[in-house]
């Protein structure tokens, strides 16, 4: 497998350093759709210039990345486009690292349930083979570099690709079980946008499993670990917010980079749901709204992190669906990482419903942003409203998408304990209803 994983590495980097080369570099650089006012690389060159002039780069409504960031690129600048695309390859080989050992503990756990009669007869053709999931590492990691989406993040130098890379290296440290490097990898990703704190709830479910801690609330090891893990997380997170504050001598730095993500003062058109409603909002409804909004992405992570105890991978998935989705600034490069994860839930794909439509809805809006933000801008023969609409969209059917796997997964774990043909007590064939 390394042969072609090496080959698929050798041919993104190509891609991307071809494109890096070409004319499209700029005008992509530029697209509302590829980078928003936190992930731009022209606002981390201008932190830079005033960095460099003994000026704090958050004076300023220009730069609001974080410390760590700006601290990096003033020794790597020069080489921004390689720093990119080896974020790229460190992101796509770390959810190849981390696909292969989750299988190998399905196919584990997939074999004690056959040798323990625990699946009904008529289901064992849901039962995944070897040869089916032999490939899946290597179509996540396809999944994530050959994704346009992905290449158009790298070659616009957004910063949200070194953002991928450090959750990649969460789930990748969190799947083998290293409790430190996990906390750790989390704490950055919070440190760089908040919203992967969600992630917290996966990450401890399935370590607890890795080391057969049952999630009982009465039980001692549960709150012990919880407490082992919320003591390394938050502790990596003071360490990198004090160092934050050594290098800046200032705390500058938290309204200008948190207090921009959740107050969402800057309401440039982008692929999320915020700026067009807030830009029609009357100044006293703002707060709450802006509460109601942000609160969505938190507020899904309590029900599904009950219902999916048992499948914290499969929650991992979900909540970074919810995160692209809900977030105050997304960008496509944000899609691609949860985009990357289809592979690996294959089996699923006889239970879509919805699978044609959602398709053609996500290519027909990726298709129709350039366009309407040209007749919008540009030639004015079309207003706001028209790119909202497409943006409106994309994004129910993204949310489409994502509830289609959930109701898959969890018609697929039903069959798998009451049987695939179900049946009434008279005998007739009985209908499967989630609610």
């Amino acid at each position: 497998m390394a042969a072609p994983l090496t080959l698929l590495l050798v041919l993104a980097v190509t891609i991307r350093a071809a494109l890096f080369r070409s004319s499209l570099a700029e005008l992509i650089a530029e697209r509302v759709e590829v980078v928003s006012p936190i992930t731009a690389w022209k606002r981390v060159v201008e932190g830079l210039a005033l960095l460099d002039l003994g000026v704090s780069p958050y004076s300023g409504d220009v730069f609001h990345e974080t410390p760590l960031i700006i601290y990096l690129f003033h020794f790597v600048v020069d080489y921004a486009e390689i720093t990119f695309m080896l974020a790229d390859v460190i992101t796509a080989v770390a959810l190849y690292m981390a696909v292969k050992d989750y299988n190998k503990q399905v196919f584990r756990k997939q074999k004690f349930a056959l040798e323990a009669d625990r699946y009904p007869l008529d289901c064992l053709e849901l039962i995944r083979s070897p040869k089916e999931m032999y490939y899946i590492p290597l179509k996540v990691a396809m999944f994530y570099l050959l994704n346009p989406f992905t290449i158009l993040s790298c070659v616009a130098k957004s910063t949200c690709g070194l953002n991928n890379a450090v959750v990649a290296l969460f789930i990748f440290s969190t799947i083998k079980g290293n409790t430190l490097l996990s906390a750790i990898f989390l704490c950055l990703a919070t440190y760089q946008s908040i919203y992967p704190l969600t992630l917290c709830a996966p990450a401890m479910l399935y370590l607890m499993q890795r080391q057969y801690i049952p999630v009982n609330f009465r039980r001692a090891s549960f709150w012990w670990f919880i407490a082992q893990y919320l003591f390394m997380y938050l502790g990596s997170l003071f360490v990198l917010i004090c160092l934050s504050f050594f290098l800046l001598g200032s705390w500058d730095y938290m309204p200008s980079v948190y207090g921009f993500i959740l107050s969402v003062p800057d309401l440039t058109p982008n692929i999320g749901l915020f700026w067009y409603f807030f830009a029609e909002m009357f100044e006293h409804f703002r707060l709450f709204f802006l509460c109601v909004f942000q609160i969505n992405v938190f507020f899904y992570t309590i029900p599904l992190s009950v219902k999916l105890k048992e499948h914290p991978v499969f929650l991992i998935f979900m909540q970074l669906a919810v995160i692209s989705i809900f977030k105050s600034y997304p960008t496509v490069g944000d899609i691609a990482l949860y985009m990357a994860f289809l592979p690996v839930w294959s089996h699923l794909y006889r239970f879509l419903r919805n699978t044609f439509l959602v398709s053609c809805v996500l290519l027909a809006c990726s298709t129709l942003f350039p366009v309407l933000w040209h007749l919008w801008i540009y030639a004015g023969s079309a207003n706001s409203n028209f790119y909202y609409a497409i943006t409106l969209l994309f994004n129910v059917a993204q949310i489409l998408l994502v509830s289609d796997y959930f109701y898959a997964f969890l018609r697929r774990e039903h069959h798998l304990t009451y049987g695939l043909y179900l049946k009434r007590k008279d005998g007739s064939e009985a209908t499967l209803v989630l609610k």
